[in-house]
């Protein structure tokens, strides 16, 4: 037989990967349910601000599992602290008390600045947790009618999936079908201080809000935006909840977004990065003065507060003081924003930032087509809305990865 040639080994290997991509396509078409739309790419391996597929073919993250990674992928020192965790113990449920759980909610108390912390697993329990923790405390402390309860929210709003969430959200692909929607929420406009103000009655107990709206395409609102809303909920009684699942622990430039109007919410929601993307975590932080409508039996998750969840959550928190995430979120989101702003297209309409999470608007519905150019030349994104697209790299990017990631993103919007 004739020797094989190098070309056409490399060309048999490619249609291997392709194959295999192909094969777990199809494995999640046939046994899943589909109520995503994924971009055809599988990966099997991240480090840093890089992802590889099961081809072979290395891709810049520009989505962070929308903000759960914001310490990269597979951070030493996370997956380090899981790995040794998880040689000892994992879960006891919260029948019993553990040896780490202390750790972890200590650290959070302190970075929040709250006397509490609730731990639970994902963003939406988180949001679940606050809500039921609002309404408790318009019952038992403000002294709200029974089941006459109301809690305000904004339109555009992304707070997760639960039954409850949908209820109030305006996205018909997020409500659709699921009714009847729960009671007692009013939807107001996003950064409108007024119609906080107009919509508030006896009967509000909380203010339910995004710091910057990222599911909407990164709306990012008005200086001075929260720091209003703030005095208007103090003026009428009302808890302020700042759901910082995407936009905490250091994506907008600060540790919470809220910090940069200087201001203290009642009750923050987190998750996503506070595991570092290693685990799913997530709590809620507020003074004893809320938290303490919260007694034995009537709120709980038999894996918030885990061992291991624990372990990764303070190692995942360490990295990002110790690493100081949130001021390079601040250095490099500038500059990966005066960059976007040198794009030119007939159809670009608009580049929103804070800190690094960034977006870029079209004035047609093409962002799915730019993420797929994007993605041919290795650098994966995520529309939203049809018209948008989102930059939201692991914060340990680098300004040298930031202007190879801005030569495939410019290259691709030139194929338009």
């Amino acid at each position: 037989m004739p020797p094989v040639k190098s070309g056409a080994k490399t060309q048999k290997d490619a249609q291997k990967g392709q194959d295999l991509t192909q094969k777990y396509i199809d494995q999640d078409k046939r046994f899943g349910a589909q109520n995503y739309a994924p971009l055809p790419v599988v990966l099997e391996r991240g480090q840093g601000v890089f992802v590889w597929d099961v081809e072979g073919k290395r891709y810049f993250d520009m989505l962070s599992a929308y903000s759960a990674v914001n310490q990269g992928h597979n951070h030493p020192k996370i997956v380090a602290a899981a790995k040794a965790q998880m040689d000892r113990l994992c879960l006891t449920s919260r029948a019993f008390y553990n040896d780490k759980m202390g750790d972890f909610i200590e650290k959070l108390a302190g970075i929040t600045g709250m006397e509490k912390i609730l731990a639970m697993n994902s963003g939406a329990e988180a949001v679940e947790t606050a809500i039921k923790g609002m309404r408790r405390w318009g019952y038992e402390v403000k002294g709200i009618p029974k089941d006459k309860a109301e809690i305000i929210v904004c339109e555009e709003n992304f707070h997760g999936r639960t039954s409850t969430i949908v209820s109030f959200s305006t996205d018909p692909d997020s409500y659709g079908g699921y009714g009847p929607a729960m009671p007692g929420f009013k939807i107001i406009p996003y950064d409108d201080p007024a119609a906080l103000e107009k919509a508030i009655t006896p009967n509000t107990c909380g203010f339910l809000v995004e710091p910057v709206q990222g599911e909407a395409g990164v709306k990012v609102p008005a200086p001075g935006y929260l720091r209003k809303c703030r005095e208007i909920c103090t003026k009428h009684n009302v808890l302020l909840c700042t759901d910082e699942i995407q936009t905490g622990f250091g994506r907008t430039g600060k540790m919470f977004c809220f910090e940069h109007d200087g201001i203290r919410p009642d009750m923050i929601c987190m998750g996503k990065a506070l595991s570092g993307g290693c685990y799913p975590i997530s709590a809620v932080a507020a003074d004893d003065s809320v938290m303490k409508v919260f007694k034995a039996g009537t709120h709980g998750s038999t894996y918030g507060g885990n061992a291991l969840a624990s372990v990764i959550a303070v190692a995942a928190l360490g990295v990002i003081v110790d690493e100081k995430l949130p001021e390079r979120s601040a250095e490099l989101g500038a500059y990966f924003r005066a960059k976007l702003d040198t794009l030119k297209h007939p159809k670009l309409r608009t580049v929103r930032n804070k800190g690094l999470l960034l977006a870029i608007e079209f004035t047609d519905p093409i962002a799915k087509d730019f993420c797929k150019k994007m993605k041919a030349k290795g650098l994966l994104a995520k529309d939203t809305h049809a018209v948008t697209v989102r930059f939201a790299p692991p914060l340990v990017i680098t300004k040298a990865q930031i202007d190879e990631a801005f030569v495939i993103i410019e290259a691709a919007l030139k194929e338009f």
